[in-house]
């Protein structure tokens, strides 16, 4: 799952380039936190959960939970 991971978060950052509308702040185990405006929030959803789904194929899916909120307890 490391690995997994670690792919997820060089797509994500090849993907979003040098806009700042979607910012990847940290990675605790398996789970990702970002800082999204209010305006991309879908957008956000979108690319994070195609990248993290489709980073490698396996013979079981990856199933991805995303959590939107002001705060990291809140999502």
């Amino acid at each position: 799952s490391a690995d997994l991971i670690k792919k997820v978060m060089i797509t994500i950052h090849e993907r979003l380039g040098k806009q700042n509308d979607i910012k990847m702040l940290m990675q605790v185990h398996d789970e990702l936190v970002f800082e999204v405006k209010e305006s991309q929030i879908e957008r956000a959803r979108s690319l994070v959960q195609d990248c993290m789904q489709n980073v490698v194929t396996l013979s079981v899916p990856l199933v991805v939970g995303i959590g939107i909120g002001k705060n990291w307890d809140e999502a």
